[in-house]
């Protein structure tokens, strides 16, 4: 049994290692795919290493087995259906969800450990990383559920706001630091682990409510460094390195990601929590932006522009994952190659409503990866694009940015207004999420084709047929 134990230990450490590597994969979207499938195989490795260790053990009975097969049987399935049937347009709400159920879970490795007969003679290097382990899963849990209600429209992603809110806030801090303490000095109190979880619970949902549409990238990347902390909390509750492991990967991967998000955005992750910037999706005003003259233009001319560029580059935004239209755009960037013309596709960090939306709406859609361009990248070549070509993206190509006095002042957006021609894909005047008027829109080189992004660029890609032909 000793030689059992040693060999499953050394397959969690070679799982740990797998995800190590994985997560160095996905540095490049070319790599991403491989590494997902190295991280899924060290995952794979680690559960049947981990049943093999309570198999030889003794500590799975017959009741055990039938709550495990059937609980990863559900598990499973559900996973296989979901990652099947999701839309892009639906996975910012998916990945919410998988960040409550790993902080819930990662949560109640602790609560469990806590209800144990035992638990008064835990030591303190085990309460102490329960208590962080519950206060961090919890708020996971609930603010997670939240952020996908929001995303899905079932919460409103408006900034939902109420008198004496951070008052609240900081009395559940107060009550869930104060109830960690108590479970720490007394690991077997019912009433400080109740107190401790309902607090924490409750801090999740008052935290999340208040932070609008505009944060919700920010909010998802936030949440996921919470889910991996949390699981890394539980790996020391357990005394199992691979949890420790893959929590702090994720936590630590999670915290850059939320790092850098929030800097795209111009904002400090603080200021995101206290909530109250993004307007949500409210009825968009219809009108001419900033009061100056807007040109609307046809598709036939949009057509016969693209069809006599040599460069072109496109500005994807979340108007393209509402309508699916990343299909249309991806066949008539082919066709516009096939016919001589550059085609690159500059990717804000934040367009869409979580990290790298675009990039995954468009890998589905199979655009070349060379042709995904980042911000930083891609704006010095604006200048030299014939047509930038802008579906369903809106505050992060405002102009306004790059003055003070608004919601975006100084929030780094895409170079879009120093292309030659600009062509903007949108179905009315509307507002993006920081609720003020598109400057883009009234430049004299843009001109806007008001429709739906799937019927403007199905009528794109037929008209460009016809002049390439």
């Amino acid at each position: 049994m000793a030689s059992v134990e040693t060999a499953m230990r050394y397959v969690l450490l070679g799982a740990a290692a797998c995800f190590v590597l994985g997560l160095h994969l996905m540095n490049h979207p070319a790599r991403a795919r491989r590494g997902n499938q190295l991280s899924a195989a060290g995952m794979t490795a680690a559960v049947l290493a981990a049943v093999v260790l309570l198999v030889s053990e003794g500590a799975i009975t017959t009741t055990g087995w039938i709550v495990f097969v059937t609980a990863a049987a559900v598990g499973a399935t559900a996973g296989l259906y979901t990652a099947r049937r999701v839309q892009m347009t639906a996975m910012p709400q998916l990945v919410s969800l998988f960040n409550a159920v790993g902080g819930g879970a990662a949560a109640l490795l602790a609560v469990t450990d806590l209800l144990h007969p035992g638990a008064a003679a835990l030591p303190a290097r085990v309460t102490v990383p329960a208590g962080l382990d519950i206060i961090i899963g919890a708020v996971t849990f609930s603010g997670s559920l939240i952020a996908a209600g929001k995303l899905q429209g079932v919460v409103a992603s408006r900034p939902v706001v109420f008198r004496g809110g951070r008052a609240a806030n900081l009395a559940l801090a107060l009550v869930f630091g104060g109830s960690a303490a108590w479970v720490v000095a007394r690991p077997d109190s019912p009433v400080a682990l109740a107190a401790l979880v309902l607090a924490a619970l409750a801090f999740g949902v008052t935290m999340v409510l208040p932070i609008g549409g505009a944060d919700m990238p920010v909010v998802i990347s936030m949440l996921n460094a919470f889910t991996g902390t949390a699981v890394a909390m539980g790996g020391f509750v357990l005394g199992e390195p691979s949890l420790i492991v893959a929590g702090a990967l994720v936590g630590a991967s999670g915290g850059i990601l939320t790092k850098l998000m929030a800097d795209a955005m111009n904002r400090s992750i603080p200021n995101i929590i206290l909530g109250g910037f993004g307007t949500g999706d409210e009825t968009p005003a219809v009108g001419a932006a900033g009061g100056g003259q807007v040109r609307a233009v046809a598709a036939d001319d949009v057509a016969l522009q693209l069809a006599y560029a040599g460069r072109v580059i496109v500005v994807p935004g979340y108007g393209l994952a509402a309508a699916q239209a990343q299909h249309e755009l991806a066949e008539l960037g082919n066709v516009l190659e096939a016919h001589g013309i550059t085609v690159e596709y500059a990717i804000h960090p934040v367009a869409g409503r979580m990290p790298g939306h675009m990039n995954v709406l468009l890998a589905e859609a199979k655009v070349p990866y060379p042709q995904l361009k980042e911000m930083d990248e891609i704006n010095p070549e604006f200048p030299q694009a014939d047509v930038a070509l802008v579906v369903g993206a809106n505050d992060v190509t405002n102009p306004a940015a790059r003055r003070r006095g608004n919601p975006i002042s100084g929030m780094p957006i895409l170079d879009v207004d120093r292309a030659k021609s600009i062509v903007v894909i949108k179905r009315s005047m509307g507002h993006g999420y920081a609720g003020i008027d598109n400057e883009l829109y009234t430049d004299p080189k843009t001109g806007m084709l008001f429709t739906d992004a799937k019927q403007g660029l199905a009528a794109l890609l037929a008209a460009v047929r016809t002049f390439v032909a």
